[in-house]
């Protein structure tokens, strides 16, 4: 299996200074926002039949970073979403745990004995989500914090001001710092694609992340009007499968914020498929940032292995 690394030895020459990557960042192929747009909607259409249907909802919770991001979360809502990440329909104990419980760096001490010894993962977002707007010294402080209370996986947020500006070193650099202070924790680098403006721009992003060393690249803190779509999401998988192809490492992808159907859910799985391949098609590199979609997720699968349809008040409220 390819594996994840700090950097990338084959590109770290593009990385020496501040006009080699801008040189390289737009040199990339412009995107065809057409011919993108009508490839996933293509995508979408595809059909899936029952028994792969089933295999493919399975595999969806699997993906699923169960999230709370609230001002309101409580210790006592992060246990019970931990319970529920381990164990999504307690009546059915075939049903495959999510892929990790997502809290803020206070909640991670909470998630971690809520999660222990299932093989859920502990991700927390940092550097002043969802903004990013502070100082360098506190988004690292921020890390480190959730680290040392026992995170498996960090959520950072670029900033995307800097971005925007041409700036892409500094961008490039806070993502080596924070890559540096996750320590062995994976590193999922969040674009916020909807204030990107361009899929230029999503694309420009997806390779300065994977050339800082990022484990992931997601698009959306989920707190903004745009998240994830099946074209950016597409965007960003062509950019890991080229990425790989190019270095031999292979980058995770977490479209995150709007995908609340088992419909969606599998639209992405297709676009997954038909873009990157089978390699991706495992929690260790795909993942879906969501509240809502697994509870929709649950019910499909209890119709498909009882033919009803129970409806949410026979699955708990996050």
């Amino acid at each position: 299996m390819p594996t994840t690394a700090p950097a990338a030895p084959a590109l770290t020459d593009v990385t020496a200074s501040d006009s080699t990557l801008r040189r390289f960042l737009h040199g990339l192929p412009g995107v065809d926002a057409v011919g993108l747009e009508a490839r996933a909607a293509s995508l979408g259409t595809r059909s899936i039949k029952t028994t792969a249907k089933a295999y493919a909802i399975d595999l969806a919770i699997s993906m699923v970073d169960l999230t709370t991001l609230e001002g309101a979360d409580t210790p006592g809502k992060v246990r019970a979403l931990g319970a529920k990440a381990v164990h999504p329909d307690p009546t059915d104990r075939t049903t495959p745990s999510t892929a990790a419980v997502c809290v803020y760096p206070d909640m991670v001490a909470t998630a971690k004995a809520a999660v222990a010894g299932s093989g859920v993962k502990v991700a927390s977002v940092a550097t002043a989500f969802p903004a990013g707007r502070a100082a360098l010294d506190v988004k690292l402080a921020d890390v480190r914090d959730a680290v040392a209370a026992g995170a498996d996986e960090i959520d950072m947020v670029i900033d995307r001001g800097a971005f925007l500006a041409g700036n892409y070193m500094k961008v490039y650099d806070e993502i080596v710092a924070v890559k540096q202070a996750s320590g062995a924790a994976r590193l999922k680098v969040i674009f916020e694609t909807g204030e990107l403006s361009t899929y230029d721009n999503i694309r420009r992003a997806s390779w300065l992340g994977m050339l800082a060393g990022a484990d992931f690249i997601k698009t959306s803190t989920g707190k903004v009007a745009v998240n994830a779509t099946p074209a950016n999401t597409l965007l960003m998988l062509e950019a890991v499968r080229d990425f790989r192809a190019q270095t031999g490492i292979q980058v995770g992808v977490k479209p995150a914020g709007g995908i609340r159907t088992t419909k969606d859910a599998i639209k992405f799985l297709v676009v997954v498929n038909e873009t990157a391949g089978e390699d991706w098609l495992d929690n260790h590199w795909f993942r879906f940032g969501a509240s809502s979609l697994l509870n929709d997720l649950l019910m499909q699968r209890q119709k498909l292995a009882t033919g009803r349809y129970s409806g949410p008040d026979y699955v708990t409220v996050d």
